[in-house]
């Protein structure tokens, strides 16, 4: 049987094609939204859901990352898609005729220096693929999209200019979501461990809380914070280490870090991915 694996966009969107390099040969399901897409497998109506979080170039992708702090699931994989962004035009479109490009908020942010030289005017969309389809409905030969090679071949669009992105390392990070937690064995490799935690609302409570990684040689690859109940005096932070739960220098880290927090929640520790690393 397939594995049924959410993701937020339609089919071309770059989630779409990061399901597909990681799981060949299954069922992908679109979603409208990240929070759709994460409760279909809470519900589970999917098995995982392959969600991006940030951008080499464009950053953090917000609306995941205060859903993260707030969803159930649990994360076990983490996997880097190298983005090729496509200026995508009606088969009967000329480069030198593009007015306007429409696609995700993202995509045109890591598109901007394309889009300014070419004095082509950037239209906000929810998803890179959705924005080919209205391409076709619209059948303007002046409007382009930008999204992916594959949304390309599936909405029989003409690539105008291929590779338009701002950064030619120009990277998306995804997170594997699943409703069953998946703790591997520590093998001896890098694992990543993602958690939130509260900090006391005391002096120097977050300097402390953090203190113990420090002192245990535990390096902190990601820390941020999101207020509480919109509350400017009250914050949780969502932090990823390089570390796994059955070392020793890990449970240290964490029994200090209780002295100085209400909360602590794993949200999940997966194995690093070898991009992380590369020069």
């Amino acid at each position: 049987m397939k594995l049924k694996i959410a993701y937020q966009g339609v089919a071309g969107a770059y989630s779409h094609i990061a399901c597909q390099n990681l799981f060949p040969d299954q069922e992908y399901l679109p979603f409208t939204s990240f929070d759709q897409a994460l409760k279909a497998v809470q519900n589970k109506n999917v098995d995982l859901a392959v969600i991006p979080v940030e951008n080499s170039n464009a950053g953090r992708v917000s609306d995941v990352h205060f859903l993260l702090p707030q969803t159930k699931l649990h994360i076990v994989g983490e996997y880097f898609l190298r983005i090729e962004h496509m200026l995508l035009g009606l088969p009967d479109a000329k480069l030198e005729t593009i007015t306007s490009a429409s696609s995700h908020p993202q995509a045109l942010a890591q598109c901007s220096n394309f889009l300014k030289e070419h004095n082509i005017t950037p239209i906000q969309r929810i998803d890179t693929a959705l924005s080919c389809q209205d391409i076709k409905k619209e059948q303007d030969a002046g409007k382009a999209a930008i999204a992916s090679r594959l949304a390309a071949e599936i909405y029989n669009l003409k690539i105008l200019q291929p590779n338009i992105e701002n950064a030619s390392n120009n990277t998306t990070r995804f997170l594997i979501m699943s409703q069953t937690e998946l703790l591997p064995e520590d093998d001896g490799s890098t694992y990543i461990t993602s958690f939130i935690f509260k900090a006391k609302n005391i002096p120097a409570a977050l300097y402390k809380a953090l203190g113990g990684f420090a002192t245990n040689d535990i390096n902190i690859t990601k820390l941020e914070s999101y207020l509480l109940n919109g509350r400017f005096v009250s914050a949780q932070f969502y932090v990823e280490i390089e570390s796994h739960p059955q070392r020793q220098s890990f449970q240290n880290a964490f029994k200090e870090l209780q002295f100085f927090s209400d909360e602590i929640h794993i949200l999940g520790t997966y194995q690093a991915h070898p991009y992380r690393y590369q020069k």
